[in-house]
């Protein structure tokens, strides 16, 4: 029976190891497979991606040595060895036979010209023409205004014009005056005594100094018909215009000197504009100017510049335009605001001027891109001129009919620099 016991107990005990064991078994035989299965599929993986870039990476082709591999948009970014940029791109392969030996010209490749939107434009002769524009203000025609004051001691007996900005015409009465000085009065008396005494001579000096103590000729011409000397005579407008100042009050008293009416012919005025100093080259008098009023943006007007003033401010370092307008309306009024636009031929004859976009200027030198054929281009040295509406004058470095990289030359820049870099590694390793 203790036996049997035994055996019992020992066939139960070897039952149980051999579970353990079976299961230890297993759980190896997953690991191992789990191992080998991504061991298969990373060498797999490997595998691909070497045949990728084996089969993307340019190859040398018979007689063509690559010097290095470039960014198709950096073109400054260079790798020894082919690779992909941050979007997925491939590095462009630059063969030897690529870059130039001759200083300053250089190759492109198609494909990089393409990718980098590099257009270029061939140059002609034009007619440069400068666009000014400038503010301006509305003035009075000096020379149409006028300011009556009074030429001896008296009264406003009457105003026949009372307000400001009333519209008078040559000749017209603008008040009666009183006359309180004794001088006039004299001369008055003087001229009725040499006409009855038929001294020619002596009246028409009469007649003179009252002339010239503003007694109009029509009230000369009275006092010679009915031999009365009078103590009132009229204010008259020298010209048709507009009142502009009109310190006079009926009943008022005025003293020699004192100012009456300001009076101004409207019917032209000034544009006073404020022209930057770089914009004065080729502006002349007699030119054309298109002038718009901010209080009517829908019409133009002419104009036709008179004088350029000798001066210019130092604070905003521009010089005074009068141009003169017509307005036969009224409809321009002193001291409005005003836009001026003239178009100012910058020679008389074509120059050869090409795209500010062409020019390359490091604020020492300017230079320009010249588009050979085959995709070589050539950096040329140029001198500029004047400068207008987005062109540039070139004075020497390009002639008529060059075809020029006229944007996208930051780029071909780039392109020149580094090929010049290479062209100097390779020089020295020599």
């Amino acid at each position: 029976m203790r036996i049997e016991n035994f055996l019992g107990g020992l066939r139960q005990r070897w039952i149980a190891s051999s579970r353990k064991a079976r299961l230890i078994i297993a759980i190896t035989a997953v690991a191992v497979a789990i191992a080998v299965g991504y061991w298969i599929i990373s060498g797999s993986h490997d595998t691909v991606v070497a045949s990728t870039v084996a089969a993307t990476a340019p190859q040398q082709s018979a007689g063509r040595r690559i010097l290095y591999y470039r960014s198709a948009m950096n073109p400054s970014d260079t790798s020894p060895v082919p690779k992909k940029d941050s979007m997925g791109m491939d590095y462009v392969p630059v063969y030897s036979d690529e870059v130039s030996k001759t200083p300053g010209v250089f190759h492109v490749s198609t494909q990089m010209i393409q990718r980098t939107g590099v257009l270029t434009g061939t140059i002609r002769r034009m007619h440069m023409v400068n666009l000014v524009r400038a503010d301006g203000t509305v003035a009075a025609d000096e020379s149409k205004q006028a300011i009556l004051n009074a030429r001896f001691d008296g009264f406003i007996d009457k105003l026949y014009v009372s307000t400001t900005g009333a519209q008078v015409r040559a000749g017209q009465p603008l008040a009666r005056v009183w006359i309180q000085s004794p001088e006039v009065l004299v001369k008055e008396a003087d001229l009725v005594g040499s006409l009855q005494a038929k001294a020619g001579d002596h009246a028409r000096l009469a007649a003179n100094i009252l002339r010239q103590y503003g007694v109009p000729q029509s009230v000369i011409e009275e006092i010679e018909r009915t031999g009365e000397p009078t103590r009132t005579i009229p204010i008259v407008a020298p010209f048709n215009g507009t009142v502009m100042e009109k310190p006079a009050v009926e009943g008022m008293h005025f003293a020699a000197g004192d100012t009456l009416f300001k009076t101004a012919d409207l019917s032209t005025v000034w544009v006073l504009a404020q022209v930057s100093e770089r914009d004065l080259v080729g502006l002349k008098p007699g030119q054309i100017a298109d002038i718009m009023f901010r209080d009517n943006p829908g019409q133009s007007f002419k104009g036709k510049v008179a004088f350029i003033y000798p001066e210019v401010n130092p604070d905003t370092r521009t010089t005074q335009v009068r141009i003169v307008v017509a307005n036969p309306d009224g409809d321009l009024r002193v001291g409005e605001y005003a836009d001026v636009t003239i178009n100012v031929p910058i020679s008389p004859s074509p120059v050869l001027a090409v795209p500010e976009s062409a020019i390359m200027d490091d604020g020492t030198h300017q230079m320009a891109f010249l588009a050979l054929p085959g995709g070589t281009f050539q950096a040329r040295k140029v001198t500029v001129g004047a400068r207008a509406n987005g062109y540039d004058e070139i004075l020497s470095g390009l002639n008529d009919g060059d075809r020029i990289v006229t944007s996208g030359n930051f780029l071909i820049d780039a392109e020149s620099n580094l090929q010049t870099a290479i062209q100097t590694m390779s020089g020295s390793s020599k």
